[in-house]
């Protein structure tokens, strides 16, 4: 019943899309959620009777996640992408809203035509049930994500002090250096299994399509790269809980990475990827809003570990290969990491949130020599045989 039901869920959704689509193309109209689950109702499920043997909610909750999916595309069309059509190739999933049951005793769950369902109940939880929405993964495992109405009462921030401000620097080498002197390493568990990785998907393309073995070695495949992001989910979740958990931490002061323009330069792509720091800003801002911990972002292109923190001196001429770096003003040395933690520190405390979640610009200096515009090596190659032109305040930025 779950495997039918997966295929028709990806059946509607795939059905509607491509109407939302041809009617675009044609007629540049966009066809609405309650007019495709009319239709739905008076046309396709009479063409095809096997759909009302499954969960109708399941299949109208497939065409509101398209309408919204679609509505976002167009809302922002450079931070969404176009939906795309489903394959059963990847994960797949359905939702059901209404007559849900979780029975702690038996450890089961109930579900619309199924009744029952053994599973393995991590932990309880008080509140009415709301929705179920059911999963299954490339690996082959199914899970069961229960949403629940309860109340939840979110500590209040206490005031922004210096001594329980924590600076934190994400990096590669280590994954967070704290001010504090506190080092959480990086794991790197894509680097650490990526030799096992490359043999099991070279196994899987010499494998004849559509054969059994085919889909034996892509299930290996798949098992994985699933241990790989769970250990790396793991190794996040148990950080950002020490972090948030601490009682003499009551605020902390983080760098607004941008995550995406880093994973751009294609010799740290995969080390950036590996390191996950969106998903611990994502997992740090909602725990911190849970516990009660203040959360400053300073700006981005703040020098953190080009500042010295005894007299405040810009090293300029500061290379990523450089670990360690001695004043020349000072001359007091500096481990790069934990120099940067400390100006991560004292530059959030000069951008205190007027409001919770809001948060003032930063005071702090900027390099000015920092470059505005980056090109590729064609590009300038092009630019040296006349091929492109350049205006002359583009050329004194460079």
């Amino acid at each position: 019943m779950l495997a039918k039901t997966f295929g028709c869920c990806r059946f509607v959704y795939n059905w509607a899309l491509n109407l939302k689509i041809t009617a675009y193309k044609e007629r540049k109209e966009t066809l609405g959620n309650v007019y495709l689950t009319n239709l739905m109702k008076s046309e396709l499920k009479a063409e095809h009777e096997w759909l009302s043997e499954v969960n109708s909610q399941s299949l109208q909750s497939a065409l509101r996640n398209l309408d919204t999916a679609y509505t976002n595309f167009f809302r922002n069309t450079k931070a969404v992408g176009f939906p795309r059509f489903k394959s059963r190739k990847n994960k797949q999933s359905f939702l059901c809203p209404q007559h849900c049951r979780v029975d702690f005793e038996k450890g089961t769950i109930t579900i619309p035509k199924a009744k029952d369902i053994p599973a393995v109940l991590h932990r309880s939880f008080k509140g009415a049930v709301k929705t179920v929405t059911v999963s299954m993964t490339p690996s082959g495992k199914y899970f069961a994500s229960v949403q629940v109405d309860t109340d939840i009462q979110e500590l209040l921030a206490l005031p922004t002090q210096r001594d329980t401000t924590l600076g934190i620097d994400l990096g590669i080498k280590s994954l967070a250096v704290c001010s504090d002197g506190r080092t959480f390493d990086n794991p790197k568990n894509l680097q650490r299994n990526l030799d096992r990785l490359k043999l099991l998907q070279k196994l899987l393309s010499r494998k004849q399509k559509g054969s059994a073995n085919r889909n034996k070695a892509r299930i290996r495949v798949a098992r994985l790269q699933e241990h790989i992001t769970n250990c790396r989910k793991d190794n996040l979740h148990k950080i950002t809980h020490a972090l948030t958990h601490e009682s003499q931490v009551r605020t902390i002061c983080m760098e607004d990475l941008n995550v995406k323009g880093m994973r751009r330069n294609h010799h740290l792509a995969q080390a950036v990827g590996d390191a996950s720091f969106g998903m611990f800003l994502a997992l740090l801002e909602y725990k911190c809003r849970w516990y009660g911990v203040n959360l400053i972002k300073i700006d981005r292109f703040a020098p953190s570990s080009k500042t010295c923190g005894q007299c405040g001196y810009i090293y300029r001429g500061l290379k990523l290969s450089e670990r360690n770096w001695t004043c020349p003003e000072c001359g007091t040395h500096h481990d790069r990491d934990f120099n940067a933690a400390c100006n991560i520190k004292e530059f959030g405390l000069k951008a205190l949130p007027t409001e919770r979640g809001k948060v003032k610009p930063v005071d702090c200096p900027t390099v000015d020599e920092r470059p505005r515009v980056l090109k590729s090596r064609g590009r300038k190659k092009q630019e040296k045989r006349g091929g492109i032109g350049i205006s002359e305040a583009a050329k004194s930025l460079v």
